[in-house]
Parts: C-alpha cells; sequence; structure tokens
C-alpha cells in the first residue's frame, strides 16, 4: 500500500473524475489496492481507432504524485504492443521530464492524444489503418472475455450486450427450431408423445380401418343374395 500522501491523492484524483468525467475516458482503481488503476479509452471518431475501446492499466508507485506510473495496455489495438510498457514522457520511462502537476486524467489524455498519433516510441508497432480497424471493431468483444474488465466495468459489458442482443435472439431462435424439428423427426420414428400415442400408431390405426373397410361385404350384396335364394327355393313350388 502506498503512503498516506500517495493514498490521499489518488483518492482526491478518483472523486473529481467522479464529478467531471473526461470525455472518451474511463477510469477507476482497483478495489484491492488503489496503486492500480484500469482504463478505458474510446477511439476518437475520424480515426482508424473509431469505435474502438482499449483497455489498460496505471501503476502508481507508491512516491507518487512526485514519481511517475507504468502505462500498460490490454487491448490489441494497432498503436501499441499490450501488456508492455508504453514509452510517454508522463510515464516511468522519462522520471526526468515528470510533473508531480500530471494526474490521472492528464495522464490518460495524454496516452489518447498519442494514441492517435503514430510516432514511433518503445512498445509501439506499426500496422495498417485497415487492421486497426479490424481490431477496433472487436476491441470491445476481446475485452468482455477478461474477468478483471468485466468486474471492473459493467457498463462496457451491458453496452456489448445490447449490441449484440439481436444475435443472441437469433441463436436462441434457430436452436428452438432445431429443437422442434428433432421432436417432429422423433415422432415420426415411433418414439412414444404425449399420452402413449405416436403418429406410427395413428397411421397403422387408419390403414386397418382401410383393410376393414375394404373386406366388409356390402348390405345390399347381401339382401341379394337373400333373395336369390329364396327364389331358387320357391320354384319348385310353383310347379306343383
Amino acid at each position: 500500500m502506498g503512503e498516506k500522501a500517495c493514498v490521499k491523492r489518488l483518492q482526491k484524483e478518483f472523486r473529481a473524475l467522479c464529478k467531471e468525467p473526461v470525455s472518451n475516458i474511463v477510469a477507476r482503481p482497483s478495489p484491492s489496492d488503489i496503486l492500480e488503476w484500469h482504463y478505458v479509452l474510446e477511439g476518437s471518431s475520424g480515426t482508424p481507432f473509431a469505435g474502438g475501446y482499449y483497455y489498460g492499466k496505471i501503476k502508481f508507485p507508491p512516491e507518487y504524485p512526485y514519481k511517475p506510473p507504468g502505462i500498460t495496455m490490454t487491448t490489441p489495438n494497432g498503436r501499441f504492443m499490450t501488456q508492455k510498457k508504453i514509452c510517454l514522457s508522463m510515464s516511468d520511462f522519462h522520471p526526468e521530464s515528470w510533473n508531480p502537476m500530471w494526474s490521472v486524467s492528464s495522464i490518460l489524455t495524454g496516452l489518447l492524444s498519442f494514441m492517435m498519433d503514430n510516432s514511433p516510441t518503445t512498445g509501439s508497432v506499426n500496422t495498417t489503418n485497415e487492421e486497426k480497424r479490424r481490431l477496433a471493431k472487436s476491441s470491445l468483444a476481446f475485452n468482455c472475455k477478461n474477468s478483471t474488465f468485466r468486474k471492473m466495468f459493467p457498463e462496457y459489458v451491458e453496452k456489448y450486450n445490447q449490441q449484440h442482443l439481436p444475435e443472441l435472439v437469433s441463436e436462441q431462435a434457430i436452436s428452438e427450431r432445431h429443437k422442434e424439428k428433432s421432436k417432429l423427426k422423433e415422432d415420426t420414428n415411433g418414439s412414444p408423445s404425449e399420452g402413449g400415442i405416436n403418429a406410427k400408431d395413428v397411421v397403422s390405426a387408419q390403414n386397418n380401418t382401410l383393410e376393414n373397410k375394404k373386406r366388409a361385404i356390402p348390405t345390399w350384396m347381401i339382401l341379394l343374395l337373400v333373395s336369390f335364394f329364396s327364389l331358387v327355393m320357391t320354384l319348385p313350388l310353383l310347379q306343383l
């Protein structure tokens, strides 16, 4: 745990961020360690990073604000290496240029601005704009797989769920249709349905009824036969 001055300063900065949020930036300290902050940078419109959500961490030294923090990014972005410290004038790469007046908001504002630039530095990578746009599109889905991100930024998880709600509903509907088709197939193949009757039994009963109808002697034919036999029996009497 940091020194009292450091903790007091970071608590003050967190209250300030809650009161006056910075555009395209969300930052919060870890519940278990105020020296470890988690942030999300939203890509600026009109840049290849537009629509992207870039998650990372800031690790403050116990001597903060008199010494600079270390900064890393977790989300693949096409500008900085992931899980590698980024070289900035506001990071621990350059303690000689650090200004104790700088705060969490100014550090992240500087990081976002530098991200939009193409200047090479330690921890940076060189990619095409097409690759940056592709990574921006998949950034939120990537972040939501991270358990720490989900705990720290539930509002972004909710945003992701809302964006993909039609897909989730569609997948559920497809699954229900598959279940209905499987059940119908089972019934047709003779699997017992509700009440112990299945489609095969119904078809068999119908066929038996038709067979019985074919075998039955019509009533008119029975009457005709009776009349014929009666006539044959009375002919000898008529001759007498």
